[in-house]
């Protein structure tokens, strides 16, 4: 019983990940797919460091620790 069970998930087990890295070669090389990969490998290169637009408004307060000369103390 053991050796048939182990024998058809090491076939078919095979197979299944074989079609699924032959899908996600696929998917990844498909040419509609091109604008998309090449959008977010640029997208780490941009120089934006600040919040999405939902947060804009976090960086426009003051600490409430901060003297009048900016030191904290």
């Amino acid at each position: 019983m053991y050796e048939s069970l182990a024998s058809f998930a090491q076939t078919w087990g095979l197979l299944a990940f074989m079609i699924f890295f032959a899908g996600v070669v696929v998917y990844a090389l498909w040419p509609k797919n091109r604008d998309k990969f090449n959008a977010a490998a640029r997208s780490v290169l941009e120089e934006n460091d600040r919040p999405d637009a939902g947060d804009a408004d976090a960086d426009d307060s003051t600490d409430a620790g901060d003297s009048k000369d900016g030191r904290h103390g």
